[in-house]
């Protein structure tokens, strides 16, 4: 779970999180220096969580905001590294459903998918009725190019709520994707299509934030739009 100033939201969502009836569940915020404390809160509800010698919930800070991207791979990869056989990646803002968390890993443990993707576009998935009809226009363009441009049947192939098997994380190379900012979803899933994993979507209604502000840029924007085209040609 990344965070650049989250302060009002992570609370909730670790708490949430943490009551799922999931054995083996571990939360880790990937925090990028906010200004906002929202650091110094994850490592709080850490040693709260952590409490009677409990290893419920790490924090990894790091010192450069160099995009979403880098730091969903930073996360993953320490996931990897603390023994992870699923890593869910998800936003902290509460617009991804945290009670579709098991469904997603059913899904996954009955289908041997490499991939399960929260979708908001196939049937039972849908969006905030609060988004204005020009975002609701931009995220399905968004979709339909790239999955035009990739050549791949995933849906909701911009997603950000996502859960991974340790396997289908190792075999795209965490460490060699272009994507800094939100086109790393869209460069991951297409890694992890082209690298012979199965991906299937499940349903979530994708809720508006109630607070703080979106951390979506022009330049995100422009990155995402060039992305797809860049794999395509590279073959990758």
């Amino acid at each position: 779970m990344p965070t650049y100033n989250e302060a009002a939201n992570l609370p909730r969502m670790a708490e949430a999180v943490l009551a799922l009836p999931l054995g083996g569940l571990r939360l880790l915020v990937v925090d990028d220096s906010s200004p906002d404390g929202t650091g110094r809160i994850a490592d709080e509800l850490a040693e709260k969580y952590n409490a009677a010698g409990q290893d419920r919930m790490g924090v990894l800070h790091r010192t450069e905001k160099d995009g979403l991207g880098r730091a969903y791979a930073a996360g993953m990869t320490a996931a990897l590294d603390d023994g992870a056989s699923y890593v869910v990646q998800m936003d902290a803002d509460g617009s991804h459903p945290v009670e579709a968390v098991p469904r997603m890993l059913k899904a996954a443990l009955t289908t041997g998918a490499g991939l399960v993707v929260g979708s908001r576009y196939v049937a039972g998935g849908s969006l905030d009725e609060d988004w204005g009809a020009h975002r609701v226009l931009l995220s399905r363009f968004a979709n339909t190019y790239a999955r035009a441009v990739l050549g791949t049947d995933i849906n909701d192939i911009t997603a950000g709520f996502n859960l991974w098997s340790e396997q289908t994380l190792r075999d795209v190379g965490l460490g060699t994707l272009d994507s800094a900012g939100y086109s790393f979803q869209v460069e991951l899933k297409y890694r992890a299509v082209r690298a012979g994993h199965r991906a299937v979507e499940v349903p979530i209604r994708f809720a508006e934030r109630t607070e703080g502000t979106s951390k979506m840029t022009l330049r995100t924007q422009l990155e995402s739009a060039v992305l797809p085209i860049r794999l395509r040609l590279r073959g990758r």
